[in-house]
């Protein structure tokens, strides 16, 4: 089992930033493909970003390539998603999965374990 803890979210202004984290523990040695995924009220979830387990291979969705940034640290066991430029169509509950597939999946199936999700608003 891997349990999933995000943080950083919060209530900024639009255009401000915001860099969530996700830490990982458990059985951590695996090496998993993280992703974050974010679900607004009345849509669908939607993969935002994914990162491989050395990092090589990324994935973002059209509507945060150039603000978004996905990073890891294997080391510390958490991955980050660094927000810039934030609209207020990015307001959602962010989610961090992991997956054991690779390269990076975009079904939702394909992760198996996932966080209880971060609240980001984003006040225009």
């Amino acid at each position: 089992q891997v349990q999933l803890v995000e943080s950083g979210g919060g209530l900024v202004q639009a255009g401000g930033s915001l860099r969530l984290s996700c830490a990982a523990s458990g059985r951590t040695n695996r090496r998993y493909t993280m992703g974050w995924f974010r679900q607004a009220p009345g849509k669908e979830q939607e993969l935002v970003a994914s990162i491989s387990w050395i990092g090589g291979s990324t994935y973002y969705a059209d509507s945060v390539k150039g603000r978004f940034t996905i990073s890891r640290d294997n080391a510390k066991n958490t991955v980050y998603l660094q927000m810039n430029s934030l609209k207020p169509e990015d307001t959602a509950v962010y989610y961090c999965a992991a997956s054991p597939s690779t390269p990076p999946p975009l079904q939702r199936g394909s992760y198996d374990y996932w966080g209880q999700g971060t609240q980001v608003t984003v006040s225009s």
